[in-house]
């Protein structure tokens, strides 16, 4: 009878123990298992219609996310109009080049703080993301970064979790961190309701989109007008 016990107070503690981390991880994403969560992907650059391969596999890691957290998919291209309204929306691809409009969207009304610098191959800010007046610059197919923000607009009642990545690799690359390394990340931002944040990839020619690291926090920079 001892160990019957004593086996069950194991479970059930190991029970609630995953349930903890599974609220958690649900928690920082926005996501509630059971719902129905949108995806919007970006179009390849200029060529509209198409989708990096990247971004392909970058929704995928999505799906696999939400799929573990009990979540559905839907997937929307970024010329997508409206309200998330009660759908977690994961808006994928930065705004260069009219990759993402929506994304372009996102950043004007919910992050004024934020600049993400046109392409042009003449100046070394090109595709650079600018916060509080600070400037992370893409250095193509060696070191890239990408802004990662969740928001809940007025609008709705559920948040937008947007990845605006300098390329594909960037996009797939914060995805692919975030769902590994959240919880540590969360443990260093003030905020897991709305934050703003930069990851850095790193030997992309080596090491593709796996080498990332959480680079900081800028949420108070991005979010004030």
């Amino acid at each position: 009878m001892t160990s019957l016990l004593g086996g069950g107070f194991v479970w059930l503690w190991e029970r609630a123990k995953r349930t903890r981390a599974v609220n958690r991880r649900a928690t920082f994403f926005g996501v509630r298992p059971g719902q129905t969560c949108l995806v919007v992907l970006g179009n390849k650059y200029n060529a509209p219609g198409t989708a990096h391969y990247r971004d392909v596999r970058a929704v995928v890691e999505l799906t696999l996310l939400v799929g573990e957290l009990g979540c559905h998919v839907s997937v929307e291209s970024g010329d997508f109009r409206g309200s998330n309204g009660d759908r977690t929306e994961f808006c994928v691809g930065g705004p260069t080049g009219g990759a993402n409009p929506r994304t372009g969207g996102h950043l004007t009304a919910h992050l004024p703080g934020v600049v993400i610098h046109p392409y042009d191959v003449t100046r070394p800010d090109s595709v650079a993301i600018e916060v509080g007046g600070e400037k992370y610059l893409f250095d193509r197919g060696n070191q890239e970064y990408a802004l990662v923000a969740k928001f809940t607009p007025a609008e709705s009642v559920r948040p937008v979790f947007l990845v605006a990545g300098q390329t594909s690799v960037a996009n797939l690359a914060a995805i692919h961190f975030l769902r590994r390394e959240y919880a540590k990340v969360a443990r260093q931002l003030s905020s897991v309701e709305r934050f703003c944040l930069l990851i850095k990839v790193s030997g992309i020619g080596t090491y593709e989109h796996h080498r990332a690291e959480f680079v900081r926090e800028v949420s108070l920079a991005a979010f004030e007008d």
